[in-house]
């Protein structure tokens, strides 16, 4: 029965160390001229991620034409015209113009979240990257409603339905970066958690059929979501009385 405590306990701290070596961000190098900011493991693989887009971006694009347009720009029309259709019931008329920066958020995250397929780090293993996305999003989320209705019609949106709710649509501020961020950075450490348990409990066949899952489907989901929320806010922000 000790034995078998024991044996509990070490897989305990075992699992529990490589979790937390997941989570930690080694610095990979710093920059002297600037004080001696630490570059950590995530940023240098989102700038890898970065560059990998962008040269994938001009290769796709370099060749359009709109007499003879090729397959590879049919494919890239048909699918941003259908996620001009999904998003664009969120988003309604007056917040299509965000599109673009939805894909981009998109794409990142889904590479992000893969990326670990080919022996990198995901990015979205840091919270730092998880809550930097999400501030990002939710200024953007109130600049396009500050800009869709002036900063006094706005502020005004804070009193509706009646004043005294004032308090709870000012906490959703604050509330919703933070309801982004963990609910990014939740699934993707819980993803890495039941992985290891099950390499533990059954180390043979079963890890690699839910690796398909927890590594690829669920990390292509949580991009989804991540936009889908950013771009149900960003229609909300918008929506004209």
């Amino acid at each position: 029965m000790a034995k078998s405590h024991g044996k509990e306990v070490s897989i305990t701290e075992a699992l529990t160390k490589e979790l937390m070596e997941e989570l930690n961000c080694n610095t990979v190098f710093t920059i002297p001229a600037f004080g001696g900011i630490k570059v950590p493991e995530s940023v240098v693989v989102t700038w890898i991620i970065m560059a990998l887009l962008i040269l994938l971006s001009i290769l796709l694009t370099r060749n359009l034409s709109i007499d003879n347009p090729g397959r590879v720009q049919l494919a890239l029309e048909s699918g941003y015209q259908m996620a001009e259709s999904f998003f664009g019931e969120l988003l309604g008329a007056n917040g299509l113009k965000y599109l673009p920066y939805l894909l981009s958020v998109l794409l990142y995250i889904a590479v992000a979240n893969l990326i670990g397929l080919i022996g990198f780090k995901p990015p979205t293993k840091d919270m730092g990257v998880t809550a930097a996305m999400a501030v990002m999003s939710i200024v953007l989320v109130e600049v396009a409603g500050i800009r869709q209705k002036g900063t006094k019609g706005w502020l005004k949106g804070f009193l509706e339905p009646i004043w005294i709710v004032a308090p709870i649509n000012l906490l959703e501020v604050f509330t919703r970066p933070l309801s982004l961020c963990m609910r990014l950075f939740g699934n993707v450490l819980g993803s890495y958690v039941v992985m290891e348990l099950l390499k533990i409990v059954v180390p043979a066949v079963l890890p690699a059929v839910f690796s398909v899952y927890f590594d690829i489907f669920d990390g292509l989901i949580q991009a989804f979501v991540f936009v889908f929320l950013t771009a149900l806010y960003i229609g909300e922000a918008v929506e004209m009385d």
